[in-house]
């Protein structure tokens, strides 16, 4: 049975604006701590609420996997699968867990869904599977028809935390303008391993490792380009001013950086593969490049670095960044995200979290909120979709059961 949430007067349900992008139905099965759950949705914020450990994340999490990559948690897909099904695994129960979707788009309505099947063998590694449509799909084609972001509590400090996190911040944010970002970076990664790897066993010929280094160039500098094209793009939309949260300001910072403002990339690419070889010359395994990039935000008001504000403008920040980054993909491709809000708004001043909802509530595409605490959504909640949930289920909210 499909599960409609909270349905409002009718001086709620309007018309859906030209250009949206919704959800119109999600269902799970087997997925996290959810047996089935199947719901249906329009365009309008969906507030989840319920108890910790409830299943609010989770939910969330099976959205964001329409997303290249891992998803909200970047967990194996074998960490998934419903606990009690994990559980009895050994006894031959089912290990396979789905999320499929129904979507509204400016460019029509479509159907999507990914998760893993039994090997009825039980000994090939699980595979993740995407279809669109009902045909087999890659995570690229799922990219190019749909976009997800998310800001989760993990991600607070992101922008004053270690290169190497930043860096993998900044690469999700382009996947959602570049899909083909992402088969760059696996390119990229896969050769840094091997020569790594040959390097510490101290094996492999000047040939191979040389190889090696120029696929590193190659890969290393169309990462780059992508990655500066982003930034200079972002540091424009967020540097705009709105209500309450301050406006941020983003470079990237490198040596590969500052050759690609002043060399052709063909240039850039030798300069990164001599360099490699040099360092593998001097018993070293630094690389410039695509390894070695460092974002940087700062608040256009103060100069402040975010790595050296306080951990509530950090977060302030970032929710700048995030909703910049959506409204720059509306602008540039007509394909806003679905913004996913994990515990976001429960951790804002009042002045802050109602700024929040109004600045959302301008963006196009569905936007998800949860917390634990329905009283922080209350003005939300009466224009919104609200979805009460308890222990891997949905129940009736107030407004529906006396």
């Amino acid at each position: 049975m499909l599960y409609s949430p909270t349905i409002q007067p009718d001086e709620y349900r309007q018309d859906t604006p030209s250009g949206h992008v919704w959800l119109t139905e999600l269902t799970v099965n087997g997925f996290r701590n959810y047996d089935h759950l199947s719901v249906s949705l329009d365009h309008r914020p969906v507030i989840l609420t319920g108890p910790n450990g409830a299943g609010k994340t989770n939910l969330m999490e099976a959205v964001s996997l329409l997303a290249p990559g891992r998803g909200l948690r970047r967990a194996r897909v074998t960490q998934m699968a419903r606990q009690s099904r994990l559980a009895a695994a050994n006894g031959g129960a089912s290990t396979a867990w789905s999320v499929a979707v129904r979507m509204e788009t400016p460019d029509g309505p479509f159907q999507a869904g990914t998760g893993i099947t039994d090997d009825p063998a039980g000994h090939e590694p699980s595979r993740r599977l995407i279809r669109i449509d009902g045909e087999t799909a890659s995570q690229t084609q799922l990219a190019e028809r749909v976009a997800v972001s998310w800001l989760t509590p993990e991600m607070d400090q992101v922008l004053g935390a270690p290169p190497s996190e930043r860096r993998r911040f900044l690469d999700r944010l382009v996947i959602a303008f570049d899909p083909a970002h992402s088969g760059r970076l696996q390119r990229y990664d896969k050769a840094s391993r091997q020569r790594n790897r040959l390097l510490d066993e101290n094996r492999g010929d000047a040939t191979w490792l040389e190889a090696l280094e120029a696929e590193m160039a190659a890969s290393g500098v169309a990462i780059l380009a992508a990655r500066m094209a982003l930034v200079e793009a972002l540091d424009r939309e967020a540097s705009l001013p709105v209500p309450v949260f301050p406006s941020a300001r983003l470079h990237l910072e490198g040596e590969a950086e500052e050759w690609m403002q002043t060399m052709p990339a063909i240039d850039v690419e030798d300069r990164i593969r001599m360099e490699a070889k040099a360092a593998r010359q001097r018993g070293e395994k630094s690389i410039p490049g695509a390894s070695a990039s460092v974002l940087v935000a700062t608040h256009s008001g103060t100069g402040q670095d975010a790595e050296l504000s306080s951990t509530g403008e950090q977060k302030a920040l970032v929710i700048s960044v995030i909703l910049a980054h959506a409204r720059l993909q509306s602008k540039r491709l007509r394909r806003p995200p679905i913004l996913l809000l994990d515990d976001i708004a429960s951790h804002l001043d009042e002045r802050r979290r109602n700024a929040l909802f109004d600045l959302t509530g301008e963006l196009a595409g569905q936007v998800w909120f949860s917390g634990t605490d329905e009283a922080i959504f209350e003005t939300l909640i009466k224009t919104g979709q609200h979805i009460p949930i308890a222990a891997g289920r949905m129940v009736p909210s107030h407004a529906d059961g006396e």
